[in-house]
């Protein structure tokens, strides 16, 4: 099976090299918010609103960057783990691949639907937050649950 789509497998060293440390400054940021002055820099904002006050566009802003530099680091490292070949590649894995993407998808939007209906004001916006996120997690853990039963079980017959 071809797959031109897939990050060589290198790439999945990578990945948890620049996932880990964006879960830690997430959490970091999470807990102490903006206490962190470290962070506070001057950046370019396409769009920006401040509460009860105006929209602006193409301005200069002070922010703290760490909730931005920590998604990014996630999102990065997650593509690149989910998306990385494994050492042998074929198209059991493959399967495994797409189940774990459409089981992800499945359980993402169910839960998104369930925060529509039951969740609502800043919590809502918060799960909305986490919500970018969560596909590729329940990704990630879904393809390598089931990779690890299938190599397991392909040991036990042995």
């Amino acid at each position: 099976m071809k797959t031109n789509y897939l990050f060589p497998n290198r790439y999945k060293k990578l990945g948890w090299l620049l996932f880990i440390p964006g879960i830690i400054l997430g959490i970091v940021y999470l807990i102490y918010q903006s206490d962190i002055s470290l962070f506070d820099n001057k950046v370019f904002a396409i769009a920006e609103q401040a509460i009860f006050s105006d929209t602006t566009f193409f301005s200069i802003s002070e922010n703290n960057v760490l909730d931005e530099i920590s998604s990014i680091l996630i999102i990065v490292g997650a593509l690149l783990i989910a998306f990385s070949k494994e050492k042998s590649e074929d198209e059991f894995i493959s399967k495994i691949r797409l189940d774990s993407l459409v089981w992800a998808t499945y359980i993402n939007y169910a839960i998104l639907i369930l925060a529509i209906i039951f969740v609502y004001d800043m919590p809502f916006f918060w799960g909305l937050v986490f919500n970018m996120f969560t596909l590729l997690v329940f990704f990630l853990v879904r393809f390598n649950w089931v990779l690890y039963i299938s190599k397991n079980q392909i040991s036990d017959e042995e």
